[in-house]
């Protein structure tokens, strides 16, 4: 007998009659759409402002895409670090780690402006991004306990919850910047204040409210629960999935980093486009705000279609989208901000259909017995392609332009459809 049957109580998660992760998985959804509110404050306050802030300190476009690959190299040591974490102790220590890092970065890329020192600011920048890859991280804990036929839904509920945060972040940034100016901050730095408590109010949150564990309770339900967490793809998804194994991990992984470098490169650079042609950091802040809000809004209907239409459609859908992102990015008037919106819009739409499914298939593929660990692998992967795409866009745009480093966008996120063909061919 244990310890809990001896004193008449149940674990979290557990009924008397035995394991409950429906009611627990609606409990970790609740809790993760909470934490995933903040943290999307923290991740667009400081995606908005990073580069301008690199560009005011450094003095030259050409560095401009290093904070964002500053952040993607924090969040790819932050992913394998998560990941490892939450295998070893679970979701909850390894989440809320994440984003206390996040905190800290903030704190200090404030000092950093503070003292005019470029190089504290890239070791911050560097620790910042660990709330990008927590951020990513936790739609991996909506699915723990999802049933195969529901995992892209319970994703996107993930997911959704950063639009709050995500689209009012960016909408902060010059009430932040005021009040970092009256505190004696410079106003670029300002959002970081914002970003910082977003990131500990999150680290908190899951802390103290994210019980049961997803992740250990799926372990422990295995056995017993056929058609729960660690059961096949039944017909539903079977349809859908692309292969198990290691085939479904490389292709979900390349659909989520082409994705992300796309996403990452024209992103980063939109703000300084439009700083160099006479747009203010509230016509940026818009601009990035319906950016996030797409990357995330249209979360819920991509997890139903993804669960529905199939894996490698909704993969196909997100490389077709992000090509008329680049297009329009490349093609809109420098002074027109509708146009430039609606190019960031689909930017964000494409990277959301991508994620969402290339999420399902790792999920799929990958046994209990090694998910965490594999998903922060594979995160690693996507962190290093959104260092890469935040790298080269400055210099991109340095040297030939904002429209040929959209079009150059668009153009990569064609890969996807010949990884999906031939991965369906080996099926």
């Amino acid at each position: 007998m244990t310890s809990l049957e001896a004193t008449g109580t149940t674990a979290p998660g557990t009924t008397a009659a035995g394991p409950d992760p429906g009611g627990a998985q609606r409990r970790i959804l609740t809790v993760l759409v909470i934490s995933q509110i903040f943290s999307g404050v923290g991740l667009a306050a400081g995606v908005t402002v990073g580069a301008l802030l690199a560009q005011d300190m450094l003095g030259t476009t050409g560095l401009a895409g290093l904070p964002s690959a500053l952040f993607a190299a924090g969040s790819a040591l932050a992913a394998i670090t998560v990941g490892r974490i939450s295998q070893a102790k679970g979701r909850r220590p390894g989440l809320a780690a994440g984003y206390l890092a996040g905190a800290i970065g903030s704190a200090g890329v404030i000092a950093a402006a503070v003292l005019d020192q470029p190089v504290l600011l890239f070791l911050s920048l560097f620790v910042y991004g660990a709330g990008t890859a927590t951020n990513l991280q936790a739609r991996y804990a909506g699915a723990d306990l999802a049933a195969p036929a529901h995992r892209a839904r319970a994703v996107s509920t993930v997911l959704v919850a950063t639009t709050l945060g995500g689209v009012v972040g960016p909408n902060l940034v010059a009430p932040t910047g005021t009040l970092g100016h009256a505190l004696g901050i410079p106003p670029l730095a300002g959002p970081f204040l914002l970003a910082g408590a977003a990131y500990a109010l999150a680290a908190l949150v899951l802390a103290v409210w994210l019980r049961p564990d997803p992740l250990l309770l799926a372990h422990s339900t295995a056995d017993t629960l056929p058609e729960g967490p660690q059961a096949p793809a039944g017909k539903e998804t079977d349809r859908s999935v692309p292969g198990e194994g290691s085939g479904g991990v490389v292709l979900g992984a390349l659909v989520m980093i082409l994705a992300q470098l796309v996403m990452v490169a024209i992103m980063t650079m939109t703000p300084v486009h439009m700083h160099d042609h006479g747009h203010g950091t509230a016509a940026s802040g818009l601009v990035i705000a319906l950016h996030i809000g797409s990357m995330y809004l249209a979360s819920p209907l991509t997890g139903r279609l993804v669960d529905t239409c199939g894996r490698r459609t909704i993969a196909v859908a997100s490389g077709v989208v992000l090509l008329a992102a680049g297009l329009l990015a490349a093609l809109a008037p420098a002074d027109s901000v509708s146009l430039l919106a609606l190019a960031l819009a689909l930017l964000g739409l494409g990277w959301n259909l991508g994620l969402v499914s290339g999420t399902a298939i790792i999920t799929d593929a990958v046994p209990l017995a090694t998910r965490a660990k594999t998903q922060g692998t594979v995160d690693v992967a996507i962190a290093i392609a959104g260092a890469t795409g935040g790298l080269a866009s400055g210099l991109v745009v340095s040297a030939a332009g904002y429209t040929v480093l959209a079009l150059a966008g668009g153009v990569l996120s064609l890969a996807i459809l010949p990884a999906v063909v031939a991965t369906a061919r080996t099926r």
